[in-house]
């Protein structure tokens, strides 16, 4: 179902009842990606999945879709749901956005999880790398997406994953070339967030991949020194919704408990 905000449809879901839990999606997905998470969640909680800017089936704001310009839009969602407390869960790009949410509308937030995300801004390299891609999506966006996505698994699951690996590159080929380089403008200019990781009210897991080829894992257990975060590890890659689907539910369950 779409709600209108800012004169563009945004899609989400909602499934189950109880207290709230909002999933957010990462770059190059969109809200289906939470498909068999959901269906064990919403056993148990209100589980609200969305089409970020410029993904999935929502429309495209403008050239740069800020990590505040996507926070503002969840908000959007959960105020016309009338939602007041929640859980956000962000995998990848879905983390920047709930760390900027959290930054925006800290008394809404019962309990905060990273997966395979970070607080920490892009490097000078990794913006680099960004500038490199919106050139590569202007040139070619299914190339690109094409290459980007299977990168994402452990080494040894691009082989062990292939039907998700095709399934999830069919679905990253329907965003737009706007979209895409939307979302990696604003990924480039995202602030640093870590003094969310160190002063924050309210609990907060990072699940980690232990062979994460976008994340690097001494950098991840680094912002965490001296903060009461929670990590969580698992052996595999960057997309533990399939790599480690069923270790990754019963830790959001467990996190759902103590959250609320």
């Amino acid at each position: 179902m779409p709600i209108f905000h800012k004169n563009i449809k945004v899609y989400f879901s909602e499934t189950g009842k109880g207290s709230s839990i909002v999933l957010l999606h990462g770059f190059l997905e969109n809200k289906t990606m939470w498909n068999s998470t959901v269906s064990i969640l919403s056993k148990n909680y209100r589980v609200i999945c969305i089409d970020l800017l410029g993904h999935g089936k929502t429309e495209s704001l403008g050239y740069i879709h800020t990590m505040e310009d996507q926070a503002k839009m969840v908000k959007a969602v959960l105020d016309s749901l009338r939602l007041r407390k929640y859980i956000l869960v962000g995998h990848s790009m879905g983390g920047y956005i709930a760390l900027s949410f959290s930054k925006l509308f800290p008394s809404n937030i019962k309990g905060l999880c990273l997966m395979n995300s970070t607080a920490l801004p892009d490097s000078e390299e990794k913006k680099k790398n960004r500038d490199r891609g919106v050139i590569a999506v202007k040139q070619n966006h299914k190339t690109f997406i094409r290459i980007a996505i299977p990168m994402l698994f452990s080494e040894k699951n691009r082989t062990i994953f292939t039907e998700q690996i095709k399934d999830i590159t069919n679905q990253a080929l329907q965003i737009s070339p706007q979209g895409i380089v939307a979302a990696l403008e604003g990924m480039k200019i995202r602030k640093d967030q870590t003094s969310i990781l160190k002063n924050a009210q309210f609990p907060i897991l990072l699940i980690i991949g232990k062979q994460d080829p976008a994340l690097e894992y001494t950098t991840l257990i680094n912002q965490t020194k001296n903060t009461p975060v929670q990590i969580v590890e698992f052996p595999d890659g960057h997309m533990s919704y399939i790599e480690n689907k069923n270790d990754l539910i019963q830790t959001l369950l467990k996190f759902g408990k103590q959250c609320f």
